[in-house]
């Protein structure tokens, strides 16, 4: 008995001690960046090391003193609110119906959504510029911004999935207190759908926040520009002949950049297992 528990236990141990390594393994690009935003130039170009030999703050000053950071950071800001306010509503509205409501071909219809996920994104890129072009959309945030006003199939999905997993019950009841449709959603599901609206947009802040490839495609001026385009374009300028990448200052915003998804995984964690797990019960 005493060895079976000492064989449980040295396993314990030695799981424990992979998923340290793993964790390590996973940061170690972080810890990276972090470092490298301490550094100068020439010192990170020559010293690859983790710990910085003279730590200087001078990179977080260029960012804000040799850029429009601030406005980089109010159009990343304003996409990721519009863009995530646009998802929940629609995607959960489009998937009320799918869930609680019994009509021909409802399931056809769901089919059809789901199916929509398997072409790749970038194969719609193409046709959406020639489209937002012609509407005169280009080199604004629109192009991205009013699509999620129109539902996304897996946010569909997520949500179809957690309407499923909630008693109808609920629905009778209210519909007896003299709720219609309208209100059976928006008094009785979403207050008890939380966790998939937080996961949900937890998922679309994250997404839009990292987005770099519409933000290419669509923006071109400086006054749209977005954290991400800001990153690959800002810190690049040519000396004499010589174009020079300034990798520290992009590792310095780069670490500002981090830390908004971080808090926001630590402070809606909780709510993103539960949302995930329980869209997956039906």
């Amino acid at each position: 008995m005493r060895t079976l528990k000492g064989k449980k236990r040295s396993a314990e141990i030695l799981i424990f001690i992979l998923k340290i390594l793993v964790a390590f393994i996973m940061f170690c690009p972080i810890i990276w960046v972090f470092s490298g935003s301490f550094k100068d130039l020439a010192e990170f170009t020559t010293s690859p090391g983790i710990i910085p030999k003279k730590p200087t703050l001078e990179n977080f000053s260029y960012i804000f003193n040799n850029s429009n950071y601030f406005i980089y950071i109010k159009n990343t800001v304003l996409l990721m609110v519009l863009t995530t306010f646009g998802t929940l509503i629609s995607s959960s509205l489009v998937a009320y119906p799918l869930a609680r409501m019994n009509f021909w071909g409802k399931n056809v219809i769901f089919a059809i959504i789901v199916g929509t996920m398997m072409i790749p994104n970038i194969a719609l890129i193409i046709p959406q510029y020639i489209m937002f072009g012609k509407m005169g959309w280009l080199d604004s945030l629109l192009p991205m911004i009013v699509p999620a006003f129109f539902a996304y199939p897996y946010n569909v999905f997520l949500f179809r999935q957690f309407f499923r997993s909630i008693p109808k019950e609920l629905d009778e009841a209210a519909t007896i207190d003299g709720c219609n449709k309208a209100g059976v959603f928006f008094n009785v599901l979403v207050p008890i759908s939380k966790p998939v609206f937080v996961t949900i947009g937890m998922l679309s802040c994250v997404f839009w926040w990292n987005e770099l490839t519409q933000p290419v495609f669509y923006i071109n001026s400086d006054k749209w520009r977005t954290l991400t385009i800001a990153l690959m374009t800002t810190f690049m300028y040519t000396s004499g002949n010589a174009f020079v990448i300034n990798w520290p200052s992009i590792m310095a915003a780069s670490t500002l950049m981090i830390i908004p998804p971080m808090v926001l995984y630590l402070f809606g964690s909780k709510f993103l297992v539960g949302g995930i797990k329980t869209s997956g019960l039906k």
